[in-house]
């Protein structure tokens, strides 16, 4: 049975609101559409009593609400307004599964066995055409919960609490105009993950490469010793890296290259990459393969005639790497406070805590190299990034009274 309407209410009113972020832009945000969502969050969290500071050129919210205890020290907890690029966040159709009893005809359990987990409980999907949104919309709901919770409660004692609502963290950008002065809290929690239960304070080193590959079109009659066909040469480009070292091979603390995009005809290819790894050396070693890779197909077709390709030393394959964010476990292992006090609260609503790594990122791996640790918390929500995403109701409720428990500590000294 859903308890908190108001918590189901909210986020069904965001996830219809297309958030979803751009790879392809330069400006922040990369989409206009994300505004959308901020500027009803800013009205919502001034209607709570928070006071807003509204980085509308970036897209940024921040907001504070002061605390009524004994503590000083504040608390923040961060969520993202966007959605994933990689399926449509467009014309989201969300369907409340009641009370779900293990059959249903977008979600089988053949697919997602997890769902055996959820029998009895109330599950939010998607009508099967676009992802839900609860990354991290999910988020989002549950930390306006807690604000009202407060609000609601003036009686009820908590830590100076700030609240950052940002953008494009699906595509790596998340802190690129982010403020720590300006979010005001010393210590957060991203509220970005998924299982109830699970926290997150290990996650990969990341890297985005492109690599474009220059070819030569010439008519096909005529091909001979003078097309260089830039398709074929990025097909062994990609043949190069090893077939095991990919996301669907690998799990736990294993790294990874991933092709995530190729795109090109003859004159030109470009493929999109993602490099991760946990440890910092096999993080770097995956980016020198890399450039590695162009090196010797640079040489291999480079020189001269080579194989009929006459290119006149051109280089013909060229690779760049943008870090995007490294391991928090580096900065997080000197504030593990933060993981034993969202164990304790855990422990507390009844639910045995979990650490693992992310096999992914979010804002705090960034934040905490920038003097904010912020280790990563559940929502409820499962089948990021795809057409079978869906939150389980009850374990946003749990993750909501967590986040509530968290402001509370400390906060009657």
């Amino acid at each position: 049975m859903i308890r908190n309407t108001k918590l189901v209410d909210r986020f069904l009113r965001y996830v219809k609101i297309d958030t979803q972020s751009s790879e392809e832009a330069e400006e922040q945000p990369s989409t206009q559409k994300q505004r959308v969502l901020a500027d009803l969050l800013a009205e919502e969290l001034e209607a709570l009593g928070a006071a807003v500071d509204y980085d509308r050129e970036h897209c940024y919210i921040y907001a504070s609400v002061p605390g009524n205890g004994t503590a000083d020290t504040a608390l923040g907890f961060i969520a993202h307004m966007d959605t994933s690029p990689a399926v449509s966040g467009a014309g989201v159709a969300p369907r409340i599964i009641g009370t779900y009893d293990g059959t249903d005809e977008i979600l089988t359990t053949e697919d997602f066995p997890e769902l055996l987990h959820h029998i009895g409980e109330d599950l939010i999907a998607t009508d099967g055409k676009t992802l839900l949104g609860a990354d991290d919309k999910a988020g989002i709901a549950e930390i306006m919960n807690m604000l009202e919770y407060f609000f609601e409660h003036p009686e009820i004692k908590h830590r100076p609490i700030r609240v950052a609502l940002t953008p494009d963290e699906e595509i790596g950008r998340g802190t690129e105009n982010f403020d720590v002065a300006r979010f005001g809290a010393a210590q957060a929690y991203t509220v970005d993950g998924g299982k109830l239960g699970v926290i997150e304070y290990e996650c990969f080193h990341a890297a985005a490469a492109r690599v474009t590959v220059s070819g030569r079109s010439v008519h096909t009659g005529d091909a001979k010793n003078r097309m260089i066909n830039a398709v074929r040469l990025a097909m062994e480009y990609s043949a190069m890296l090893p077939e095991a070292e990919t996301p669907e091979h690998t799990e736990g603390y294993e790294g990874f290259y991933h092709l995530d995009k190729i795109r090109g005809d003859v004159e030109e290819a470009v493929l999109d990459y993602i490099l991760r790894d946990h440890d910092r050396e096999k993080f770097q070693a995956r980016k020198n393969v890399m450039l590695q890779n162009a090196d010797y197909m640079n040489r291999k077709y480079g020189s001269g005639n080579v194989n009929g390709i006459n290119v006149h030393g051109k280089e013909l394959v060229r690779v760049e790497i943008r870090d995007q964010y490294s391991n928090m476990a580096e900065i997080m292992k000197d504030h593990m406070e933060l993981i034993t006090n969202a164990e304790d609260a855990l422990r507390s609503l009844g639910v045995e805590p979990v650490t693992e790594p992310i096999r992914g990122g979010t804002d705090g791996a960034a934040l905490s190299f920038m003097g904010v640790p912020c280790p990563n918390l559940c929502t409820g929500g499962y089948n990021y990034h795809s057409r079978y995403e869906y939150a389980s109701v009850q374990e946003m409720e749990k993750t909501a009274e967590l986040l509530i428990l968290l402001a509370k500590a400390e906060s009657e000294g």
